[in-house]
């Protein structure tokens, strides 16, 4: 019966438009919502519009909906299978939505022909239901903005939307500035990301990029944007805690280093290897390319909780060579980091593990070489 009643949505629509298919009077657009604190929020939405008043049509396309309630939610979603699906429900829904988290709602209204507007609707359409509803949810290959760029693309001459703006900036670099207010968030991002995201950013993924770029895009040799909207536009205060900076980093540590109590510094040395695991292992496990070949375990280093271990022993040669071995992935770490944008937040663990590692160093003796 759903089949059914879809069929024929898409047989009316489509003689709604065989009856005027020069004049009529179908809106189509592109809708980006502005960003807001919460993770699933902090780079912004992407949507599609459709609308013609004649006929009291006004829907939005949303292909960024997921179900918090989906079974080990947590579990799939770092595994990288997490299920997201495509929904459409009223504009003045949508509105309400986000004018309640106040988030801005920025709409570009595009200037496409008839045959186009009954292509597009129809792949919207049948993007509801069957295998093509859910999707893969990928953060930089496949999301809501890559979602509504490909189903243009496919009703469009071939690859009318693209990256106009390439230049040398990675997508780390892209990223990082979103989360400018949230040090803690901004530092989480930024050490699970591995060296997939230090590539050139080649791939329009992110809704205000987007936006960006379809300013510049032309179709038949005439702008592809007929006109910009504020639909509504925030009055946002970023939300930033007392405490969500570095020098709350950098006092902890502090204080760690200063305390030369040789507990705390095994306990920091085994949260720091466990993370450092972690971030080893689960690129294997997960379908997530970002966060695969993570080179942050040269600082967040398993050879730490190696060094714990021959310490509580008392085998001093082991502890000796265990130490050498994290010193020379934290030199390695920290050239490799010159050039990364995320140096200025990790700083304070490079300086930290150095100056905790050198008094296990010291307490071992000069390394001996044996004959």
């Amino acid at each position: 019966m759903k089949r059914l009643l879809v069929l024929s949505l898409l047989f009316f629509i489509q003689i709604l438009f065989a009856q005027n298919p020069t004049q009529d009077k179908v809106i189509v657009s592109v809708l980006t919502v502005g960003t807001a604190d919460a993770s699933h929020s902090l780079y912004g939405h992407t949507a599609i519009r459709i609308k013609d008043d004649s006929r009291g049509i006004d829907r939005v396309y949303n292909y960024g909906m997921f179900d918090f309630g989906t079974p080990n939610f947590i579990v799939r979603f770092v595994k990288g299978d997490m299920q997201y699906f495509a929904g459409a429900y009223p504009y003045a829904d949508f509105e309400y939505n986000y004018r309640y988290e106040n988030r801005s709602i920025y709409e570009q209204i595009l200037n496409l022909s008839s045959e186009n507007k009954i292509a597009l609707i129809n792949a919207l359409e049948s993007s509801l239901t069957g295998t093509e509803k859910y999707y893969t949810y990928k953060f930089i290959q496949r999301n809501c903005t890559t979602k509504a760029v490909d189903l243009f693309n496919s009703v469009l001459p071939k690859e009318t939307i693209y990256k106009h703006d390439v230049s040398e900036t990675t997508y780390r670099e892209i990223l990082y500035p979103y989360a400018e207010h949230q040090f803690f968030q901004k530092l989480g991002i930024n050490i699970i990301f591995g060296a997939e995201t230090d590539l050139q950013a080649t791939k329009l993924f992110l809704p205000f990029d987007l936006k960006n770029n379809l300013d510049q895009t032309q179709l038949n040799n005439k702008p592809l944007v007929l006109a910009n909207k504020t639909l509504f536009e925030a009055n946002r205060v970023p939300e930033k805690a007392w405490w969500d900076s570095i020098y709350t980093l950098v006092f902890f540590l502090g204080l760690i280093v200063a305390l030369k109590n040789k507990i705390v510094t095994r306990t920091y040395f085994i949260v720091l290897g466990i993370l450092g695991i972690f971030f080893a292992l689960v690129g294997f496990y997960s379908f997530h390319e970002e966060i695969a070949w993570n080179y942050n375990v040269l600082l967040f280093n398993p050879v730490l909780l190696l060094i714990v271990y021959f310490d509580w022993k008392k085998n001093k040669k082991l502890v000796m060579w265990s130490t050498y071995f994290a010193l020379v992935c934290l030199v390695l770490y920290t050239l490799f980091m010159i050039s990364k944008i995320h140096l200025g937040i990790v700083w304070p663990f490079i300086v930290a593990n150095g100056v905790l590692l050198l008094p296990f160093l010291k307490a071992s003796g000069p390394p001996k070489m044996e004959r």
